[in-house]
């Protein structure tokens, strides 16, 4: 798989992105905690949506609580679920902006 873009955090790299498809990335990050394997392996995962507006609307409907929407550091919509079990479900609007198609590295605070 090629990269796509980097992530850093005070000037050091902290993750980044696979390309798997067109708009389909795996998106890796450094941990630096020793593994627990009391809590869930997959910390979140992230679907792409074509409107974020709609999919949150239509979940808020089916009583699933859902984060307000906000532009993530890569420059996409993101809003986010729980499943469950706990983990976390990113949903995301990407635009032609997003660095996981400008390939632009974001800085994270």
């Amino acid at each position: 798989m090629e990269k796509a873009f980097d992530f850093f955090r005070a000037g050091h790299r902290v993750g980044f992105y696979l390309r798997a498809g067109r708009s389909t990335f795996i998106e890796v990050f450094t941990e630096n905690e020793a593994p627990d394997l009391e809590r869930a392996i997959i910390r979140h995962f992230c679907l792409e949506v074509e409107n974020l507006d709609a999919v949150c609307a239509a979940l808020a409907a089916k009583g699933v609580a859902v984060s307000a929407k906000k532009l993530g550091g890569d420059g996409a919509w993101q809003a986010w679920i729980t499943d469950p079990s706990g983990v976390r479900i990113e949903l995301m609007q990407y635009n032609d902006g997003s660095s996981q198609f400008s390939g632009r590295p974001v800085t994270l605070d």
